[in-house]
């Protein structure tokens, strides 16, 4: 596969700002992967992208794919909001949760829960990256993982 160009990046993403930071992020995201920043000299995780570690104040950061296992460490169910593709208001509340991820305490990415119904999940339960399609691009959203199914048991 040939590597995403700038322009390419700018033209699939219309409604996003781009910037020197996060482009790695995105460009991983078009992908297919979670890619989240890494300081290459103490190890540190980082997210939302920054230009340098908040632990040793390196700027030696590192676009990292990441494995998009965790646990649900928090969860809205939302009533309204805007639109999106694929999510109806009206006919059931929008689950939206930060995952706590597994490379590193603290470690957290927010979005959607997939193919759950309210009560189907909850806060701790185990979930992975999966990926969905929002006006033609893909979205990183979590499943509820055969671990969490089983718990519930």
């Amino acid at each position: 596969m040939a590597p995403i160009s700038d322009e390419e990046l700018v033209e699939r993403l219309p409604n996003t700002v781009i910037n020197q930071d996060n482009q790695a992020f995105y460009r991983g995201w078009l992908e297919e992967q979670l890619v989240l920043n890494r300081c290459a000299d103490c190890g540190t995780w980082r997210h939302p992208p920054k230009p340098v570690c908040p632990e040793c104040w390196s700027d030696e950061i590192r676009p990292t794919a990441v494995s998009g296992r965790g646990t649900v460490h928090l969860l809205v169910w939302l009533r309204q909001g805007p639109p999106a593709e694929g999510v109806d208001y009206r006919r059931a509340p929008h689950p939206v949760a930060t995952v706590e991820l597994t490379e590193q305490p603290g470690l957290r990415f927010t979005s959607t829960v997939v193919d759950v119904d309210m009560g189907d999940v909850s806060i701790g339960d185990s979930v992975e990256l999966t990926w969905i399609e929002r006006e033609g691009v893909p979205f990183p959203a979590f499943a509820r993982t055969e671990t969490a199914d089983a718990a519930r048991r």
